[in-house]
Order: C-alpha cells, then structure tokens, then sequence
C-alpha cells in the first residue's frame, strides 16, 4: 500500500514503508514520468531500503495541480520536501530529467550540510554538456508523441489513448521545458561520490558526454554501461538494482554520517 500521509505526503511516495531500513533511496521520475515508475524498484528493495520516490505536480493524483517547468525551482521545492527525511542516510536515483534534477537536488542538500552517500545518475549526459537541437517543448502535439515513441518510455496503450494523452501531454510538455532550458551553473564539485549509469544504444547519450559526470564530483565516479537505449532500465532492471545494493552495502557508504557539520 502506498503511504501518502504524514510528511511531504504529496511529493514524497513510500510503496513499501521500510522503518528500520539503514538508509534510504530517493528515487525521481524521467520527464513525463511519475512516481509509480518506480514501484518495482520499491518492492524488490524493502525492507533493506527505504525507498521514497517523488511524485511531481501536474501527473497522476497530482494531474490538477500545476507543473513546474523551471528545473532549479523544482529541485528547491523538492529539497525542501526531502529535509524532513535526512535523519538517515539518503542515495538518489535520477532517470534521464530525474538524473538532472537528482543532480541540483544534491547540491542543495549538501549546501544545508546533508551529503548524500551516492548519486546514481542514468540515462543522461553530464549537466554541462549540451546539444544544439533541444526543443521538444516547442513542437506541436503530434511531434512531441512521436518523441516519446522514440524513446520507448512511455506504455504504448497511454500514446493510442487520446483521451489519456490530452491529460498528460501538458505535464510531458512541462518537463521537457524544464530540462531544455536548464543551464548548468558552474560551482563547487559535489562531495557526493556519482555512479552513472547508460545504455549502449542510447542515442540521448554518449558514454563521453556520460563520463563528464566525473567533472562535477570530488567523490568518485564509476561509469556503468549496459545493453539498451534510453530505457534500457525498464530491460536491465535487475542488473541496475543489484548495483544499488552493492553501493548501498559497502562499508565506505554505510558507515558514512547523513550529514558533515
């Protein structure tokens, strides 16, 4: 049962709730995504892991509120719901515009003072890196579902319903925006190690512009790379969960404090 009482009740979904869980995991959506996206994330880790995904406004139960389409002013609003939860050790798990927003998240966090143990960041290029072609949420409708179909992330049933679509394409739309105008602020590096991870197909990302997550960390960096495109996830979902579990065992991570004072 998915709790959603209690704090950040609207931000924050536990699928599983995992009280005595050593650490916890925050895991956040791709574009157009939301936060049962990551149920079976959720399921196959308790009660090991506390796993919180985080729903965004404008999708599902949220679907009447507003979107936010400013990266930076979503990663302060989620930071802020997230604080309540720093009493333990978090990791973060972000999916293509999740990875991004994981990323500002992370700076926030650990501004307040709060080091993550790891940032898993998946499917995306590093935050400076760019590409000259990015606008998506400018086209028309039918583009932007021929985008999605590119990339294989959304349930083909929701892109054939249009009555489905007509309610999640402003949020989809939202999100793209968000990510194609953010602009990376150079600053510095995280003290939180990264872990990238990307599929060898995955024309939304190179392995160079995925290795360039090493430049924004004084952490570590491991590169992962697994066979499949943008979604390669949704296929690897086993060989990615076991690598969050080798990070969130070693001693070096779990014995680390939440917080550096």
């Amino acid at each position: 049962m998915t709790q959603t009482t209690g704090t950040g009740a609207a931000w924050i979904r536990r699928f599983h709730p995992s009280d005595d869980a050593p650490v916890r995991l925050v895991c956040f959506p791709h574009a157009g995504g939301s936060a049962s996206f990551y149920f079976p994330v959720s399921r196959t880790l308790a009660p090991s892991v506390d796993v919180l995904a985080v729903q965004y406004p404008g999708r599902q139960d949220r679907r009447l509120e507003p979107s936010v389409s400013d990266m930076n002013e979503l990663a302060d609003l989620v930071a802020e719901q997230l604080r309540p939860w720093t009493d333990k050790p978090l990791a973060l798990f972000g999916h293509s515009m999740g990875a991004m927003l994981a990323f500002e998240v992370a700076r926030r966090l650990e501004s307040d003072g709060v080091r993550p143990l790891v940032l898993f960041a998946s499917g995306r290029r590093a935050p400076m890196r760019r590409r000259g072609n990015e606008n998506v949420h400018v086209r028309d409708d039918e583009q932007l579902i021929e985008e999605l179909k590119t990339l294989s992330g959304t349930d083909s049933q929701i892109l054939g319903d249009p009555e489905v679509l007509h309610m999640i394409l402003p949020a989809i739309r939202s999100d793209y925006r968000a990510v194609e105008t953010y602009r990376y602020q150079p600053g510095p590096p995280l003290a939180t190690p990264i872990v990238a991870l990307t599929g060898d197909s995955d024309a939304q990302v190179t392995l160079d512009e995925a290795e360039d997550w090493a430049q924004v960390t004084s952490g570590g960096f491991q590169l992962k790379v697994y066979e499949g495109g943008h979604f390669y996830l949704n296929a690897q979902a086993a060989a990615v969960i076991a690598e969050i579990r080798s990070h969130l065992r070693a001693p070096s991570l779990t014995g680390s404090a939440a917080a550096d004072h």
